[in-house]
């Protein structure tokens, strides 16, 4: 083999290999940072991975909200049509979360069928529902759902 050619094929290699490393280490990076979304009537169904940082979104049911007296932890659940979870949150509530309303949280589900939120997130306005709360909640139909529309179910 002619050396110049030889040099190509050893230079195309080591870019291939080092491409090859640079794809494994950002897959491995993103997938300890991915957030999987998945709405209530999947916690109901058991199909959601456990200890496994995850974010819900459905409606906060009425009624289901408890506020500790001496802390700052809440207890509330969070429903669509076909589901219902149970929601622990230990922080400062957004000012628009209320019963009623949108919220999506993120955290973990534990094998005690309760979901540890982390963080809490309400809807921005009156007319705002995130794009896959909507979507979960009206079962992929792509229009605009509120949670006056469902019928709760805890």
């Amino acid at each position: 083999m002619h050396p110049a050619r030889k040099q190509r094929l050893i230079i195309v290699i080591a870019i291939v290999v080092l491409s090859s490393i640079a794809v494994g280490l950002l897959v491995y990076a993103l997938r300890q940072n991915i957030n999987l979304f998945y709405p209530p009537k999947a916690f109901s169904a058991d199909e959601v991975p456990r200890d496994v940082r995850l974010r819900a979104g459905g409606c906060v049911s009425p009624g289901t909200v408890v506020r500790s007296d001496d802390s700052l932890h809440v207890e509330f659940t969070l429903v669509d049509p076909n589901g219902a979870l149970k929601v622990n949150y230990d922080g400062i509530l957004p000012d628009l979360f209320a019963e009623g309303e949108a919220a999506v949280v993120n955290g973990l589900w534990r094998d005690d069928d309760i979901f540890y939120a982390d963080q809490v997130l309400a809807k921005h306005d009156e007319n705002y529902m995130p794009p896959e709360v909507a979507e979960a909640m009206n079962n992929g139909e792509k229009h605009e759902a509120t949670c006056e529309e469902m019928s709760y179910g805890s």
